[in-house]
């Protein structure tokens, strides 16, 4: 795969607590340059950004993040907002604690809930893989396919794991086929993007990506 394509599948991600306005201001001079698909930064960096790079490049945020239990209303709230703002794309966190409680309906609806509240923007639904068995991930690719969301993402990057290839392999397996895959969480090097890509991944979330094209 050439370097070009490999990068315009990368939401060039910085999501650290202790972001600071020059960095993220770097990230979307990076990300532009490069000619990532997007930016995927704080809520509360969403509306600068988008003032800064005027068009030139989408700018992601995220919802519920990193955990996942705030109330569905919030989740809403925190949608309206940053699409308000300016976000182009959406990386909801899906309610862990319900997936554990087998509660599918109340999933299913948070997340066509968020969906409307992003008014025809992209949604992407994390559902941090790591935390979840076989059965749940295959569970919620049918819960996410159904939902409407554009997305299905491994991971936040912030519960100890990220992205593995059998992970990716797995959701491609049991998606719809208008459903797209996100691999977020320890993306560190162009060969790990190539392999994403190759298993069926449509995006990757990564600031490692970037760096490594710009240390060549």
């Amino acid at each position: 795969m050439e370097l070009a394509q490999l990068l315009s599948r990368v939401d060039h991600t910085l999501l650290t607590q202790t972001a600071t306005w020059p960095e993220i201001r770097q990230l979307c001079d990076d990300g532009l340059r490069c000619g990532c698909a997007s930016v995927c930064i704080p809520p509360s960096y969403v509306k600068q950004a988008v003032g800064y790079l005027a068009g030139q490049l989408p700018v992601c945020t995220v919802i519920g993040f990193p955990n996942g239990y705030s109330t569905t209303a919030v989740k809403c709230c925190e949608a309206a907002d940053a699409v308000a703002n300016g976000a182009a794309e959406i990386d909801m966190v899906i309610n862990l604690g319900w997936v554990k409680d087998g509660r599918w309906d109340a999933l299913l609806s948070e997340i066509q809930a968020v969906r409307d509240a992003c008014h025809g923007n992209v949604l992407k639904v994390i559902i941090e893989t790591c935390l979840l068995t076989e059965a749940e991930k295959i569970r919620l690719c049918e819960i996410v396919s159904q939902s409407g969301a554009d997305y299905i993402k491994t991971s936040t990057g912030f519960a100890g794991g990220g992205a593995t290839r059998a992970d990716v392999a797995l959701l491609k397996q049991h998606i719809a086929p208008h459903l797209k895959i996100k691999a977020a969480g320890g993306i560190a090097t162009l060969q790990d993007g190539a392999d994403f890509l190759a298993l069926g991944a449509d995006r990757l979330g990564t600031s490692r990506i970037v760096k490594a094209v710009k240390e060549l």
